[in-house]
């Protein structure tokens, strides 16, 4: 066991120095950006592109992972599309004849959901947090036309479908001897925020609240505050070994705290400093986050997130 996790772990070190964000489509076959790895024995995740979402890449541009149990199959985020979802069941059916039991919706955006339909359509429940679930109801017609405008012909089949089951903090599920246990940890990255935590394994899928190769972005509706003191509380407590991020490849805990909680922590520190000096909001876009400039969507963030911790600090 300890000599498979070790080339598990070589062959993930291996792709995170390969890690960026203008390599081109890994499976041209498919419309996933890549096929899924087994990252530990049962747990396989197809890695999304770390970049913004686009018609190269079909949307795909978060992990979609789903867990093998000995009574059939766990699957965490429905994708971004009906073509997606359709592309992640057929990559289940090459590993086994076992039936999908269960979808979790990690949060309420588009990546995470919009593949709903598909699997609603074959009558399986599909599990998210309340609030991303609002966040669904609320924001749909805009959450499916931007996935239109990108995706054109690959958006055919893709209807709006919110999760019918609802929870607030926990939602226990077991499977073939396997406990899940899908919580919401607190405010994070955005509104229902969903955790998969598997403690046999010591496995954290964790969803957007940890990033890894990536810049997070930072939402209007983002308190980073909150997502510093949720991770530092209910997160890192749990101590896992093995984590699968939102957005880059499976890692560790060390690891996704470097580009997660050090970015947010390092760029709260950075415009705390602005505003102390007397610096504005014009000005704040431009603090120095060179020390971040090898991660993927640097170009596209760095700017906005400023921004957005500039109008959060300037009234804490």
């Amino acid at each position: 066991m300890k000599l498979l996790r070790y080339f598990f772990f070589l062959i993930f070190i291996f792709d995170y120095i390969l890690a960026n964000e203008n390599i081109p489509d890994q499976y041209p076959q498919s419309v996933l950006y890549s096929k899924p790895s087994e990252f530990i024995p049962g747990v396989f995740s197809a890695i999304g592109a770390t970049a913004p979402p686009t018609y190269e890449n079909s949307g795909h541009n978060n992990n979609l992972s789903f867990v093998v149990t000995s009574n059939g199959v766990v699957v965490i985020n429905s994708g971004a599309s009906f073509l997606l979802a359709e592309a992640i069941h057929r990559e289940i059916k090459e590993v086994t004849d076992l039936p999908v039991k269960l979808v979790i919706n990690e949060n309420g955006q588009g990546h995470a959901m919009l593949g709903n339909s598909y699997w609603s359509d074959l009558g399986i429940d599909i599990v998210a947090h309340e609030e991303a679930i609002l966040e669904v109801k609320d924001n749909a017609h805009q959450i499916l036309e931007q996935m239109k405008r990108y995706n054109r012909e690959k958006a055919d089949g893709t209807r709006v479908v919110p999760a019918n089951i609802s929870f607030s903090d926990t939602y226990f599920f077991t499977l073939g001897g396997v406990d899940f246990q899908i919580l919401h940890l607190g405010d994070a990255h955005g509104p229902g925020d969903t955790q998969v935590w598997i403690p046999e394994w010591s496995l954290m899928i964790a969803g957007d609240i940890a990033f890894h190769e990536r810049m997070l972005p930072i939402f209007e509706n983002t308190c980073t505050s909150c997502w510093i003191e949720t991770w530092k509380d209910a997160f890192a407590p749990l101590n896992p070994r093995y984590v699968i991020p939102g957005h880059g490849h499976p890692t560790n805990l060390p690891q996704v705290e470097k580009y997660t909680i050090g970015y947010l922590l390092d760029l709260r520190e950075k415009i705390k400093s602005h505003i102390d000096a007397g610096g504005d909001l014009a000005s704040a876009y431009y603090v120095d986050q060179n020390k971040w400039k090898n991660l993927d969507t640097f170009e596209e963030l760095a700017k906005k997130n400023a921004g957005r911790v500039f109008e959060e600090m300037e009234w804490e």
